[in-house]
């Protein structure tokens, strides 16, 4: 049995088809853990889903900004944007079970490897935020949206305000928070300020900002966060850190991890396996 992390797909099928042959998968023995964006900018948004769909618990997949956005779009709560790729999701005939089956995925994972933990969001998290909150507060907006006032969410669900975090808040501030932190998060500062513009490289960030991997005393700096997101990025393989949006709807690639426990007091085991995409969109 293996355990494979993936970037974001970004609904690039045939990348991804290519991808799961190489690493021989299969969904009676393996597990694949994709860590959002799914879908929107690639051709086959709609494969993509049914595909993992199709994988049943073989497949955990995180929610991302890109998917979030698809369900947003599909109630009416907010407008296709000019460079969308989702018709094929939201004119399939099985549009509604591929929906229902995307509002049922996680905003994070919790992992435990032998010694250590893999917490795995699509984004980030805030530098006070600890793995077992993190979880907790996933939990609060997915069961927003397997409710029956999910649709209220997606109305009041895009701004970037408030944009620190404070347990005392409530409704929709709380939840958009929550949001924004797990799939869309690049920067913040060490009170945890969220700053969301800038989406250039590490090195892009505004003064007194940092990408939030980088904060002194992050509450999980002893775990190993695994996230996506972060094209400009680029893969990074650490101790404590998992970027792994290599760009495949921009021509990059898509990446898998396979992981697994390390002996005693050793960091997990990692091996890297990429395909070469072709471009979908011209980044811009």
């Amino acid at each position: 049995m293996a355990m494979y992390l993936i970037g974001d797909v970004q609904g690039c099928d045939e990348p991804l088809q290519r991808l799961l042959d190489t690493i021989a998968f299969s969904p009676s023995r393996d597990t694949l853990y994709v860590l959002g964006d799914l879908v929107n900018r690639g051709p086959a948004s709609d494969a993509v889903l049914r595909r993992l769909m199709g994988y049943g618990d073989a497949a955990r997949c995180l929610l991302g900004n890109h998917d979030l956005h698809l369900l947003a779009v599909a109630c009416g709560a907010r407008k296709a944007h000019r460079k969308d790729t989702l018709n094929g999701v939201l004119q399939a005939p099985d549009r509604e079970a591929v929906l229902n089956w995307l509002r049922h995925q996680s905003l994070a994972m919790l992992e435990k490897l032998g010694s250590q933990k893999l917490l795995m969001v699509h984004a980030g998290v805030l530098p006070a935020w600890t793995a077992t909150k993190t979880i907790a507060l996933a939990g609060e907006v997915e069961a927003l949206l397997q409710s029956d006032v999910a649709t209220d969410f997606f109305h009041t669900m895009y701004g970037n305000a408030p944009d620190h975090w404070d347990d005392a808040m409530q409704g929709n501030d709380r939840i958009r928070a929550i949001v924004n932190t797990l799939t869309r998060l690049r920067f913040c500062t060490v009170d945890g300020q969220m700053e969301f513009e800038t989406k250039d490289s590490a090195n892009a960030a505004l003064p007194g900002f940092m990408p939030w991997f980088e904060v002194p005393g992050r509450r999980t700096a002893k775990h190993t966060v695994a996230f996506g997101h972060w094209s400009t990025l680029g893969w990074l393989g650490r101790r404590d850190v998992l970027a792994m949006d290599s760009g495949c709807v921009w021509g990059g690639c898509l990446s898998a991890l396979r992981v697994a426990a390390g002996g005693q007091d050793q960091p997990m085991e990692q091996e890297l396996i990429q395909v070469k995409c072709p471009q979908a969109q011209k980044p811009g």
